[in-house]
């Protein structure tokens, strides 16, 4: 049987990969061109989207728990004038992820109990925390990318 601290990383990892799973199934069949436009006058595209699930997890998580060193720009995730296209937006997406499933997974059991502390997230006060809540905040805006890319198929 596994111990508390393999089956926390077992089950934070699996999520994390299910909400990837999750953006791919309705993220890959959009086009360039789709994944950029804005289906309504307000609102973000599936790729700001995208670049903003990858602007959050590798600073939260990243740069404040895997020390990566990552500088987050967050207003740029939603005003690049010059986005990337969408498979390199989608590459760095699941590098973000693959290097936050490895994060999860050196976590030793003191380590989910560490003190946290980041720019904006004045919620998380541990690591454990900090990793909840991002989990959360992914699959947020995965729910707005399914809705976004119905809205995209339809026209």
């Amino acid at each position: 049987m596994a111990g508390l601290n393999e089956t926390v990383a077992n089950g934070l990892a699996a999520y994390y990969e299910y909400v990837a799973e999750s953006l791919h199934k309705w993220v890959d069949p959009l086009t360039n061109e789709q994944f950029w436009r804005k289906p309504y006058p307000y609102g973000n595209s599936v790729g700001h989207l995208v670049l903003h699930l990858t602007g959050n997890l590798n600073y939260y998580i990243g740069a404040r728990v895997a020390e990566t060193g990552y500088v987050r720009n967050r207003d740029k995730e939603f005003t690049d004038a010059h986005p990337p296209h969408k498979d390199e937006a989608l590459q760095a997406f699941d590098r973000t992820v693959s290097m936050l499933v490895a994060a999860i997974r050196k976590q030793s059991e003191e380590d989910w109990g560490k003190a946290y502390t980041a720019e904006r997230e004045p919620e998380a006060e541990n690591r454990f925390q900090i990793f909840v809540r991002c989990a959360g905040h992914a699959y947020h805006h995965v729910g707005q990318i399914v809705y976004l890319s119905q809205e995209l198929a339809r026209t």
